[in-house]
């Protein structure tokens, strides 16, 4: 039996290059999600596949870390390399609100349960080749990166690695990309920078890594994050490169999260 009211499923006849489309009904949202999946061709029953989400960054939703980022594309050719082994790589919206909903608990709306609960049991429930002996690991860009290592740091019994990108580290670093004001959230909790997450429980953690471009507006709160996991002696591994805020260095770097998860869950 479903866990959901409603359930959409992409009919394969019409699916390309391993993309698949899930949209579904949850209370968390008062509405509908999509999710955006890469499902690897396996042999037959073949199941357990590990489940790496991607988390966008504000504008966006489920389609982008695919139809801007390619990152079904570097999947599927790592996976056909051996680089990395097989694993369903999903992408969800941030359900929408706004110009971004932060990946948070709103007063009326649960973003994070959304991710956190919703998305792998939709997943387990409608893709074959997962189950729920699936480990699960979250990843992504910008405030997709600031959900990643958020509620992997919240939910370290849920996630069993994170990767973020040109993170958001600080919640008031919203304010640069949102047309919102930042007290419209309405937040369950007011404690919503990435280090307040963390120094909650600094022991047990998911295993952590993040890179920023050497451009990015956002690096000065890298490196913070850096200094500060540091300090509270959180295991980590912290990068950066040539380049900004941008997709080119996105679909470049997405790499680097597909190697850290494959070398976690297997």
């Amino acid at each position: 039996m479903s866990s959901f009211r409603t359930i959409e499923l992409s009919d394969d006849v019409f699916e390309n290059s391993g993309l698949r489309f899930l949209t579904v009904k949850t209370p968390n949202l008062k509405g509908r999600g999509d999710i955006c999946l890469y499902v690897p061709n396996v042999i037959e029953n073949l199941t357990d596949l590990p489940i790496y989400i991607l988390l966008h960054g504000v504008y966006g939703s489920a389609w982008v870390w695919a139809m801007k980022g390619g990152a079904h594309l570097t999947a599927k050719h790592m996976m056909e390399r051996g680089t990395i082994r097989p694993a369903i790589i999903a992408m969800p919206s941030d359900g929408l609100w706004g110009d971004g909903s932060g990946y948070l608990a709103h007063e009326a709306q649960d973003f994070a349960q959304w991710i956190v609960t919703d998305v792998p049991k939709a997943i387990r429930e409608n893709i074959s080749c997962a189950s729920e002996k699936s480990k699960i690991c979250i990843g992504g860009l910008s405030m997709g990166g600031y959900g990643a290592l958020k509620l992997g740091a919240e939910f370290p019994d849920v996630f069993s690695a994170i990767s973020a990108h040109s993170a958001i580290t600080k919640f008031s670093e919203m304010a640069l990309f949102v047309e919102e004001a930042l007290d419209s959230f309405k937040l369950c909790d007011t404690e919503n920078d990435v280090i307040d997450v963390i120094k909650r429980n600094p022991k047990d953690l998911p295993a952590i890594r993040f890179d920023c471009g050497k451009n990015d507006d956002l690096l000065e709160g890298n490196r913070l994050l850096h200094g500060q996991l540091d300090s509270f002696g959180v295991n980590h591994t912290y990068e950066e490169f040539a380049g900004g805020h941008e997709w080119e260095y996105w679909q470049k770097h997405v790499e680097s999260s597909f190697r850290f998860f494959d070398g976690q869950v297997w």
